[in-house]
């Protein structure tokens, strides 16, 4: 299996992260500058769009990137505190000449102590944007703030790869 990792935007995949997402894969995880490149999303189809990826974890704007590169390929994601709604701080263009291949099943982690991306706004956001030809399982963790926990992390993974294995 390959795993696409997205970054969120001014961090790296951490090096106890990558082992967890080794377990289940091979860990395809780019380096990214989402504010000098507003055409990531289009970066990213045109890079890995004829590969055999099978799964795309993206975290806050790696989330966002995710979300509309896995819709793009129909390929499953698993997205932590995806900045959905909120595109106003760093420009990402979604680009409207990529096909649309709805991804069949997309999970959603959602830290209901996060102050840098509301729950509430990502579940709006859904709410106005679901298709109905994917699968959402939406979880929100009380404790969980903006930061992914490496234990938070792993359970989340899991059940991931549990519900599309």
């Amino acid at each position: 299996m390959n795993i696409l990792f997205l970054h969120g935007l001014e961090s790296k995949l951490s090096a106890p992260k990558r082992a967890i997402l080794e377990t289940y894969g091979t860990v395809i995880a780019p380096d990214l500058d989402y504010k000098s490149n507003p055409n990531m999303i289009q970066m990213l189809y045109d890079e890995y769009h004829s590969q055999d990826i099978n799964a795309i974890i993206g975290s806050s704007m790696g989330g966002f990137a995710a979300f509309h590169l896995a819709n793009n390929m129909g390929i499953c994601a698993l997205l932590y505190n995806p900045a959905l709604p909120y595109r106003n701080a760093v420009e990402q263009i979604i680009p409207a000449t990529l096909p649309i291949n709805n991804s069949a099943f997309i999970r959603i982690v959602l830290g209901a102590q996060d102050d840098v991306i509301k729950a509430k706004d990502n579940l709006n956001y859904f709410a106005q944007h679901s298709n109905p030809t994917t699968d959402y399982t939406i979880t929100i963790k009380k404790e969980l703030a903006h930061q992914i926990p490496v234990k938070i992390f792993e359970q989340e993974t899991k059940a991931f790869f549990d519900e599309i294995c």
